[in-house]
């Protein structure tokens, strides 16, 4: 087993809002090992950001800490003053975010932002760092790069805009890279360009990888495990192939009948209904009232985790050994049935 870097456990983060507490994150323990990605996946609203944003020490001001800790060198970040924390974020954990113009300055050259990052962080005199900030920019696959230094970010299309993001991230020598949506803005050609390089780089640079999206088949051929999040809780973790050909709960079985695969025409199967309002979380299971497979109990009590294998576990109770077999979707047995057909 590869060592862990990163260790968040029983993490429970809520928000006042004007209707009341939002229940955002209601106890969610995972680690990220060195070397691996880890890719999690859910609707929107299901705690995925929220969680990203909980480990930078990124959340809004209205958020509350309910318990927990993100465990990174011995030390607790939940718990770390911000002048502790203002030196391992971005230096040692980086993150990179959807829209790449929300975290470039648009009058501001793009090589003065890189090199700006290095001097600051790395304490790089300025001519050393910017050598190094247009090795980072042809690292990163931007071709002219002594040219393209003195640019601006409105002059980049979208991907070059994320490539210049990501080389930023990667300045400081982070090890940890979180990757909050990096690829939905971009057409699916400029997604798998993107997707390789976080790959390369994650190889080159040994780096460990949180991958946060939607969209199960962005990370089929990218992820080492996936953690799939409902409702602010994990409702199945395992290895990538466990998840994808052996998934267990109902939610994973919904994501994978609604995802394109170019082996079938089959329309996709949308998932009915709707996430609920978390200012009042369910008693249950809170897939309960969107799941065709739902117990009685469901709606009574929420499901633990159940062990699968010795790394795949899954909250439902069809998982108890006195629950009703079930045959999970078609969708799900062709994927089983299919190893492989999975499309970036």
């Amino acid at each position: 087993m590869a060592e862990k870097i990163l260790e968040v456990k029983d993490l429970a983060i809520s928000f006042k809002t004007q209707y009341g507490i939002l229940k955002a994150i209601r106890g969610v323990s995972f680690d990220l090992y060195k070397g691996e990605t880890l890719a999690i996946v859910g609707e929107s609203g299901s705690g995925k950001s929220v969680t990203s944003r909980a480990i930078m020490g990124l959340l809004a001001g209205n958020s509350v800490y309910e318990g927990g800790s993100v465990m990174y060198a011995g030390r607790d970040l939940i718990q770390m003053p911000e002048e502790l924390f203002h030196q391992i974020r971005g230096s040692k954990i980086s993150m990179i975010f959807q829209d790449p113009m929300s975290s470039l300055n648009p009058i501001m050259r793009v090589g003065d932002q890189i090199t700006e990052a290095l001097m600051f962080k790395l304490k790089m005199p300025k001519a050393i760092a910017k050598r190094k900030a247009i090795e980072l920019m042809e690292s990163v696959g931007i071709t002219e790069a002594e040219k393209r230094y003195y640019q601006f970010p409105f002059q980049f299309s979208g991907g070059m805009r994320q490539r210049i993001v990501i080389s930023i991230a990667l300045a400081n020598n982070a090890e940890i890279l979180i990757c909050d949506e990096p690829t939905t803005a971009l057409d699916v050609t400029i997604q798998g360009q993107i997707l390789d390089l976080i790959n390369q780089l994650k190889k080159e640079r040994k780096l460990s990888v949180i991958f946060i999206t939607h969209d199960l088949g962005v990370v089929a051929n990218m992820a080492d495990r996936i953690a799939v999040m409902y409702a602010g809780k994990i409702v199945e973790i395992g290895k990538a192939e466990e998840v994808f050909y052996n998934p267990q709960h109902p939610y994973t079985w919904a994501l994978l009948s609604s995802m394109p695969n170019l082996a079938t025409s089959k329309k996709l199967d949308a998932i009915p209904g709707t996430p609920p309002n978390m200012i009042y979380p369910p008693k249950g299971d809170a897939f309960a009232p969107r799941n065709k497979y739902a117990l009685e109990i469901d709606y009574e009590e929420q499901p633990p985790l159940f062990k699968v294998s010795e790394t795949h576990y899954a909250a439902t109770w069809l998982l108890h050994p006195n629950a009703p077999k079930v045959t999970p979707p078609d969708a799900v047995i062709r994927l089983r049935n299919n190893r492989g057909s999975i499309n970036k």
